[in-house]
């Protein structure tokens, strides 16, 4: 059986190649960014927009994060909460055969950058819905947390969804910790968006923050699928680094 090669960029400019099986491929976590710029079954390519300095990174490293190339049909069986606490799979949320899908993983309900996220998701959606493109944003914390934010934010409800064990989160190796939520230089990039996240949080309570104050930890990252086939993915490095969903819709685009 021959075998696939995928080429990953890490935040020094050394290109690592990387060779694996037909059914696994690995991602570091260390990878700010992992938009592929060439689509197809056999070569995926990602790129790293973040620079880190290397004593940042060195300290930052972590072990790397390995998913099988059938991501899609593990994520498909994960079930999560609507905002009515009715539970639903992600599988149910958009054609599995050739609809497109872009799943945002904010973090928990209560964070002042979720809520920037989620507004910068809202303003997005109607060109997200004119390409064809299903929004799926979720949130850590109870539904009871999820319908704070979209009350008071607004957001869309029906768009929303609540993961209060982070299953969604552990599945796809999201990062995790003291360091990456409050010491990581990558948050200071939320500076150059202070207008929006003041606009973002003008009703904002910390009563959307959910019970369990250890996900609080918890950082988000941003997926497109096109039915089951992972074609975007990437982690935030740190509270507040977010996807560019410029390069979100782009990738979205390319792959309808």
């Amino acid at each position: 059986m021959a075998t696939k090669t995928t080429m990953i960029t890490s935040p020094s400019p050394k290109v690592h190649t990387s060779t694996f099986g037909a059914r696994r491929f690995q991602i570091p976590f260390r990878s700010a960014s992992l938009s592929s710029n060439k689509i197809s079954s056999s070569v995926i390519r990602f790129r790293n927009p973040t620079e880190l300095n290397r004593a940042s990174a060195k300290s930052l490293s972590d072990p790397p994060t390995i998913l099988s190339e059938d991501v899609g049909e593990m994520i498909g069986e994960i079930s999560i909460l609507r905002l009515t606490g009715e539970e639903v799979k992600f599988k149910q949320l958009w054609d599995q055969e050739e609809g497109v899908a872009v799943v945002a993983l904010l973090r928990h309900f209560g964070c002042v950058c979720s809520w920037e996220l989620a507004a910068a998701l809202r303003d997005y959606q109607s060109r997200f819905n004119s390409a064809g493109v299903e929004l799926v944003a979720v949130g850590i914390g109870s539904p009871r947390n999820g319908r704070i934010l979209s009350a008071r934010l607004p957001f869309p409800w029906e768009c929303l969804y609540a993961d209060p064990d982070r299953k969604a989160y552990n599945a796809l190796g999201l990062y995790y910790g003291i360091g990456r939520t409050f010491f990581n230089p990558a948050s200071a990039k939320i500076f150059s968006r202070f207008k929006e996240l003041r606009e973002a949080n003008k009703n904002y309570t910390i009563e959307a923050t959910p019970d369990d104050k250890s996900s609080v930890l918890q950082q988000g990252g941003m997926f497109v699928f096109k039915g089951k086939q992972l074609v975007y993915a990437r982690k935030d490095e740190a509270t507040g680094d977010h996807a560019p969903l410029d390069d979100v819709f782009k990738v979205c685009r390319k792959v309808r």
